[in-house]
């Protein structure tokens, strides 16, 4: 897991931590917070999903139960992603390039090419 996905999902079980069920006005209160820093969370699982795993937008959309259409503004608010959004959208030109960023494969090496030789010498 990364790290901001890590600090995300702690933010959100702290926040559900501290559900205050005194009065339902307090618990909506609390609980509309706690479902923020889940969906923070979310978010965040969903963009590295589709960046380090190369899953795709509809399949993190119906594993996460929600329509494909608003992946994209999700991705947007992660910090996987953010710095690839226009328009508060994540399209997939910006996964790409995120995806190529992230790619973690050992850097490009130069190999050399053995050249055809004429046969006929």
């Amino acid at each position: 897991m990364d790290d901001e996905l890590t600090t995300r999902y702690a933010e959100a079980v702290t926040t559900l931590g501290k559900v205050d069920l005194t009065s339902s006005t307090v618990a909506v209160t609390s609980l509309t917070q706690a479902r923020d820093a889940v969906q923070s969370a979310l978010d965040e699982a969903m963009a590295q999903a589709v960046t380090h795993e190369g899953t795709s937008v509809r399949q993190i959309a119906a594993l996460a139960g929600i329509a494909p259409n608003s992946v994209s503004p999700r991705l947007a608010r992660s910090a996987t992603l953010a710095a690839y959004s226009r328009g508060g959208r994540v399209d997939a030109q910006g996964i790409t390039l995120a995806r190529a960023d992230h790619q973690e494969d050992a850097p490009m090496r130069f190999v050399r090419r053995n050249s055809k030789r004429n046969s006929h010498d």
